[in-house]
């Protein structure tokens, strides 16, 4: 397998050669509960992270993700299994809060180059959500592309693109109905050889049958949906694949939340934050302040109350986030100290015991 075709860069070749020349290169193409598939020169191998690696990690994001560049041993265990001992710098990294938990991150995809965030007509349909996926992959380091999906579904399809093009200001917007293949070429497109695309959005709204409309076969599993246009939980992992055309895909497991960690609002409200420089007040949170512009473009109709309250309400969680973040990295200092100093107290009894 040339590497290369799975989206090596030069970067992360540098920083490969850097490390112990022991150590093999690959690619997490497979995650499933800390069970990974890599994908290296050789082929693919099934893989597990080090005990050294798992007792350093402070958070779940710190263990390899679909998409990492990791460093494996020339040599399996006991069981079979190669070994990851290291993750190489991540170039983009696509992440959330976890569901029902803002005070902890998921790692959703790493090195990617596009996120294409599917939303389907129907019940899906929720610009507000659409708002929170643009904040974060803009975050992510990555490029933000917009696919809606069961275009069959919708009544007024130029109509709801623009609505939707409104809001995502100057991101790729596309229409695809999945039963038919129309506008499956357009993704196709704009998928580069070479290049990662992380497939994102709720369950049930087709990104498993679009990837297989990609791939021009049915590899991946596709469930009926609902009565209530509910999606089925299809994919429970995440899976890297090559495409014919040579870009590379992830299908990630729908979502059914979309809080927020890390969000780039400067980026994904850029209309507010070009108003928001005409305020009397550099700190305004266009509440109670007097002269604020961006309160004085919704009055006349220029900026939309709910695009502004969802921007409140998202900007409130990312304070709320940073706050649980920076606790919770002072707990896991103080954890891993104890743990080191545990480790030196049971040295030196051992040493007295001896003596």
């Amino acid at each position: 397998m040339d590497l290369y075709d799975l989206g090596l860069s030069e970067t992360i070749k540098k920083e490969y050669e850097k490390n112990d020349s022991n150590f093999h290169l690959g690619r997490v193409v497979v995650e499933n509960r800390k069970v990974y598939k890599v994908m290296t020169e050789k082929g693919e191998v099934a893989a597990r992270v080090s005990g050294k690696m798992s007792y350093s990690a402070s958070t779940i994001s710190d263990y390899p993700k679909v998409g990492d560049w990791v460093l494996l041993d020339r040599d399996h265990d006991t069981e079979g299994d190669a070994i990851i001992h290291g993750v190489l710098t991540r170039k983009s990294t696509f992440s959330r809060g976890v569901a029902g938990n803002k005070s902890d991150e998921q790692t959703v995809a790493t090195n990617i180059d596009k996120v294409f965030i599917c939303m389907a007509f129907g019940h899906d349909y929720n610009l507000r959500r659409l708002e929170r996926y643009m904040s974060i992959a803009w975050d992510s380091g990555a490029i933000p592309v917009v696919i809606l999906t069961k275009s069959d579904l919708c009544d007024n399809l130029a109509s709801h693109v623009l609505e939707v093009e409104s809001i995502v200001l100057g991101v790729e917007v596309f229409a695809v109905n999945c039963l038919t293949g129309e506008g499956a070429n357009l993704i196709r497109s704009n998928i580069k050889p070479r290049e990662t695309v992380a497939f994102i959005g709720s369950s049930g709204v087709g990104k498993s049958t679009l990837i297989n409309l990609l791939l021009e076969e049915e590899k991946m599993t596709v469930n009926t949906v609902r009565k209530d246009e509910k999606g089925r939980h299809t994919t429970s992992h995440r899976e890297m694949i090559v495409l014919p055309s040579g870009g590379i895909v992830i299908d990630t497991p729908g979502m059914r939340e979309i809080q927020v960690f890390h969000a780039d609002l400067n980026t994904s409200f850029e209309d507010i934050s070009d108003i928001a420089k005409r305020c009397k007040y550099s700190d305004c949170r266009h509440d109670e302040e007097p002269h604020c512009a961006v309160k004085q473009a919704v009055e006349e109709g220029i900026l939309s109350s709910d695009r502004l309250l969802s921007y409140k309400k998202l900007f409130k969680e990312l304070e709320y986030s940073k706050d649980r973040e920076e606790m919770n990295s002072k707990i896991a200092e103080k954890k891993k100290i104890i743990r080191m100093m545990g480790s030196l107290d049971a040295t030196k009894k051992m040493t007295h015991q001896k003596k």
